[in-house]
C-alpha cells in the first residue's frame, strides 16, 4: 500500500514539474529561441580550437575577422536578446531589429568562413588535403554549419513568436482539485432588498 502511494506521489511530481514548466513557458515563450541561441553559441565556442586551427592552416582572406565577429556577436546577441524582452514590459522593437541584424551578420560571416574552407580544399593549385593530422578542418566546417543552423532556427522562432506564444497560452495548466465538482453555487446577492 505504501509503495502505491509513493508511486502516485512520484507520478504527480513529474506531472507537476511539467505543469510548472508549461506555466513558466506561457509567461515567457521567448525562452524557446533563447535556448537555441545558447546552444548555437555553446557549439561554436566549445569547438573554437578547431576553428582557430583551421584559420591558421588555411589562412584565407578575412577568416580571422569572420571568426572574431562570430564570437563577438554571439556574445552580444545574448545581451541584445535580454534587452529585447524586458520583464513585464512590451517587446523593445528597436532591440528586436538589432537582434535580427546581428543574427543576419552571424549567418553571413559563417557562410564566408565556410566558403573560404571550401575554396581552400577544392582549389586547383595547392589544395589543402584533409588527412588524419588535419581533421580539425572538417570539424570546423561542421561546427560553423551547425552554428548557421542554430542561428537560422533562432531567427525563425523569433519571427514566429507571436503565433506560437498564442498557441502555448491555450494549453490548460490549471489544477484539478478533487471535490470541487460537488460544491454548490454560493448566492452572494443581498436578501434584504
Amino acid at each position: 500500500m505504501a509503495n502505491q502511494k509513493t508511486a502516485k506521489k512520484q507520478g504527480r511530481g513529474i506531472k507537476e514539474v511539467i505543469r510548472k514548466s508549461l506555466v513558466s513557458l506561457k509567461r515567457s515563450p521567448q525562452f524557446i529561441p533563447l535556448v537555441f541561441l545558447i546552444v548555437g553559441f555553446l557549439v561554436f565556442s566549445l569547438n573554437l580550437s578547431s576553428i582557430a586551427n583551421t584559420t591558421a592552416r588555411i589562412n584565407g582572406a578575412n577568416m580571422g575577422q569572420c571568426e572574431f565577429v562570430a564570437m563577438l556577436f554571439s556574445i552580444l546577441a545574448f545581451v541584445v536578446f535580454l534587452r529585447t524582452f524586458p520583464k513585464r514590459k512590451p517587446v523593445n522593437k528597436i532591440m528586436l531589429g538589432l537582434l535580427f541584424g546581428m543574427l543576419a551578420l552571424l549567418a553571413f560571416v559563417d557562410v564566408v568562413y565556410i566558403s573560404r574552407i571550401t575554396t581552400a580544399v577544392t582549389r586547383a593549385e595547392n589544395p589543402i588535403i584533409i588527412d588524419e593530422s588535419s581533421l580539425y578542418i572538417t570539424t570546423a566546417k561542421a561546427v560553423v554549419t551547425l552554428h548557421i543552423v542554430f542561428v537560422g532556427i533562432t531567427a525563425v522562432l523569433l519571427a514566429l513568436l507571436p503565433i506560437y506564444s498564442k498557441l502555448i497560452r491555450k494549453i490548460n495548466t490549471s489544477i484539478e482539485v478533487e471535490g470541487n465538482d460537488n460544491m454548490a453555487v454560493i448566492d452572494v446577492s443581498d436578501d434584504e432588498d
